[in-house]
């Protein structure tokens, strides 16, 4: 797989799993921006695979998929004995993909989830299901005043071998300038948590 030019990233409509793998790495694409935000590493990673991210103005759609395996390392743990992967993965799915469209969109600099307004689980996943699906719908995309800070809401669906077991109402993440923490584990500007600042 040879990266990316950037333009060419921006007007991407599918990845794959490799490709995800390497933007988390930050190699997928070969004249970033000099803020440009990751998605989390695997096994943090909660995406296999983009099949449909569509860009409406400010408002677009993601379809995405993963694949479930009997030795998912949160299988291992959540729990002894009743092994299921915890609802919040699924959220967190949602978060990243919410980011990951941000990037997509042209936005620098780094993602935060925000928040979201309602979460229903009305299933689970278990280590012999097999297919995990994301549907997204992006109610609102919005570069805000002075281009330091992007902010994206939508709302999704969790999907497991074709049955629908949660959903997340208005997501929020935002992509910042000037927050990534690159020279982990040093003391530096950004070492210390605590209040974003947002424009």
């Amino acid at each position: 797989m040879s990266p990316l030019r950037y333009d060419a990233f921006l007007k991407r409509e599918h990845f794959s799993k490799d490709e995800l793998i390497a933007f988390s790495y930050g190699r997928l694409v070969s004249d970033p921006p000099d803020e440009f935000s990751r998605l989390p590493a695997p096994p943090f990673l909660m995406v296999d695979r983009i099949t449909h991210l569509e860009k409406r103005g400010n408002k677009g759609r993601l379809v995405a998929e993963k694949d479930v395996h009997l030795d998912e390392w949160f299988f291992q743990c959540h729990f002894n004995g009743d092994p299921v992967q915890p609802g919040c993965l699924g959220v967190d799915a949602i978060w990243q993909l919410l980011g990951f469209y941000c990037v997509c969109c042209g936005s620098e600099g780094n993602g935060r989830a925000l928040g979201c307004k309602e979460v229903n689980f009305d299933g689970q996943i278990r280590p012999h299901n097999k297919l995990v699906r994301y549907e997204i719908d992006v109610r609102r995309y919005t570069v805000l005043q002075g281009g330091d800070t992007s902010l994206v809401v939508g709302s999704g669906n969790v999907i497991v071998d074709h049955e629908h077991i949660y959903s997340i109402r208005d997501a929020k993440v935002g992509i910042f300038k000037g927050i990534a923490y690159r020279d982990y584990p040093l003391k530096s500007e950004n070492a210390i948590g605590g209040m974003i600042q947002r424009a």
